[in-house]
């Protein structure tokens, strides 16, 4: 598996360890993680902190230039949130592990020149699926339902 995915599902743990949503995502840069993240929508009553944003934020201030050689990881479809802010910043590829659960706008952002790769990883698969029959209260909140 790539190894960059195997870091964003193990976001995806710490997170449902802390007792959220087993979302992770990472930031990869010239072969090199930059930042991680993981949805902390639970842990820290948020309305905004989904895995890709967490992510983001951690990374820090970043140059446009950096951006442009970007790789967005999640282990979900990225929102429609989410995919906004990779598309504001100029990330040029995101990579899914599954969107079977969930797909966010991905034919839009592959329109605006975005390469999106979905793996159907079968770890991603069943984080979710576990978590959405013990949480679909939580789980249809996240997602805005």
């Amino acid at each position: 598996m790539d190894k960059f995915l195997q870091a964003a599902i193990e976001e995806a743990k710490k997170g449902l360890a802390k007792g959220g949503i087993p979302i992770g995502s990472v930031l990869v840069i010239d072969d090199e993680i930059v930042g991680r993240g993981h949805n902390q929508r639970v842990q820290n009553g948020s309305v905004v902190l989904h895995a890709e944003m967490d992510c983001l934020e951690n990374a820090g201030r970043l140059k446009a230039t950096d951006y442009q050689k970007a790789t967005l990881y999640s282990t979900l479809s990225p929102c429609d949130m989410c995919s906004g802010a990779a598309l504001l910043y100029g990330i040029p590829n995101i990579i899914v592990g599954e969107n079977k659960t969930f797909q966010g706008p991905e034919e839009y952002v592959k329109s605006r020149g975005v390469d999106v790769q979905v793996v159907d990883n079968q770890e991603c698969c069943q984080l979710m699926d576990d978590f959405i029959e013990n949480n679909p209260e939580l789980w249809n909140e996240d997602i805005g339902e």
